[in-house]
């Protein structure tokens, strides 16, 4: 079952665009400029989504000033040496931002990611035209995704939370949804899998963006 929805938050990295190979790429080369080891990119694939600093410290093993130089050389890759544009639309995105658009919803971008780069990607593949509110993260009142996701609540002031549904490929997002009270769409498309987003508790599950729609409508 469905339902219509009024206002459609969307993930960015691994939802509207796959931007695995840039930040795979962006986590190698910090931590060999920290003087660790890499083997095997893609096994920093599980990356793509949650926020930096969890991902340095939580996962990596990081602390302290050490997170924050890891961080500073993963953003000089991702900005100064080309790793954001290291990325792609995905396939049928540009199609379900438009449609959603023409039936009149308030579409929203709420990302882990900083203003600066997800306003560098969302102009860079034009997507920023489909998007009436863009929220991102940053490192003091909005660290994690359920912070972003209230944050563009509390801007639009919106008090029915049941109107809202956010759409997003990792358990974050899925798990940000349920601690805030909104509904999710879980998509398979990107870099979660249909194990963790079900265990996260998504409250739909799309293969493709053509399906995300259908739950929407």
């Amino acid at each position: 079952m469905s339902k219509p929805y009024s206002y459609i938050f969307f993930d960015l990295d691994g939802t509207l665009t796959d931007s695995g190979p840039g930040i795979m790429n962006g986590f190698a080369y910090a931590v060999e400029k920290m003087g660790g080891q890499v083997t095997d990119k893609t096994s920093f694939c599980r990356f793509v989504g949650p926020p930096l600093r969890d991902s340095f410290e939580k996962d990596l093993g990081y602390k302290g000033d050490d997170t924050d130089k890891a961080i500073a050389f993963y953003r000089d890759y991702y900005f100064n040496q080309g790793g954001a544009l290291e990325n792609t639309v995905y396939p049928g995105i540009e199609m379900l931002l438009s449609e959603l658009k023409t039936a009149g919803k308030t579409l929203v971008v709420a990302t882990s990611k900083n203003v600066r780069g997800t306003t560098l990607v969302l102009e860079h593949f034009g997507l920023n035209k489909y998007f009436d509110f863009v929220a991102t993260s940053n490192d003091t009142d909005r660290k994690n995704k359920s912070d972003v996701i209230r944050y563009a609540i509390e801007s639009y002031g919106i008090t029915d939370l049941g109107c809202i549904v956010m759409v997003g490929d990792r358990e974050n997002d899925v798990s940000a949804a349920n601690e805030v009270g909104i509904d999710s769409i879980g998509v398979l498309y990107g870099y979660g899998d249909l194990e963790e987003l079900t265990k996260a508790g998504a409250t739909y599950i799309a293969a493709t963006p053509e399906d995300v729609k259908s739950f929407i409508d």
